[in-house]
């Protein structure tokens, strides 16, 4: 595998405001399956975020350091415009719940209408993960409850030394 075309390359996008428990089990296994995975956060411009591009992008940084075939990168606009521009094949998406999979399949098939050479593949969450959402995590922590089993290390000690809630 010389080439760059040779190679499985898949896409991973999201908001990962912040990064989860459940978002790391997704990407671990889709980073056995592909040669290379980029996380691919999303800079929304008209959307609030509780955590900068710059911070979400440190924080996934170090959440996974170890995983020698994984990159951290942001895009705005289409998911599928970033990934024919990395020159990747696949887009990975995580599947918690029955409602996860409507909302997945339409996006999925909007994106097969976009971008036909690229392929959309699903890895459904442990089920220890099922309920972990960026939106519970910011939830919880707001009635300041414990993070941790939710969340990677380094994003509640950056959390804890900045003073700010999820």
């Amino acid at each position: 595998m010389d080439s760059k075309l040779d190679k499985k390359i898949a896409v991973y996008p999201g908001s990962f405001d912040p990064i989860t428990n459940g978002h790391l089990d997704v990407l671990e296994r889709a980073s056995k399956v592909f040669d290379k995975v980029i996380i691919a956060v999303l800079n929304h411009p008209y959307k609030k975020s509780f955590l900068s591009v710059d911070e979400r992008l440190f924080l996934i940084k170090g959440a996974v350091q170890k995983m020698e075939n994984v990159s951290v990168d942001f895009f705005d606009g289409l998911t599928v415009e970033f990934a024919k521009k990395a020159g990747a094949g696949f887009l990975i998406r995580g599947l918690r719940t029955i409602t996860d999979f409507e909302y997945e399949v339409q996006l999925c098939q909007t994106n097969q209408v976009l971008a036909p050479k690229i392929d959309t593949v699903f890895f459904s969450t442990k089920p220890e993960h099922n309920f972990i959402s960026s939106s519970i995590v910011k939830e919880l922590s707001n009635h300041k409850t414990d993070i941790s089993k939710f969340v990677p290390k380094n994003v509640v000690e950056y959390l804890k030394e900045n003073k700010r809630k999820v």
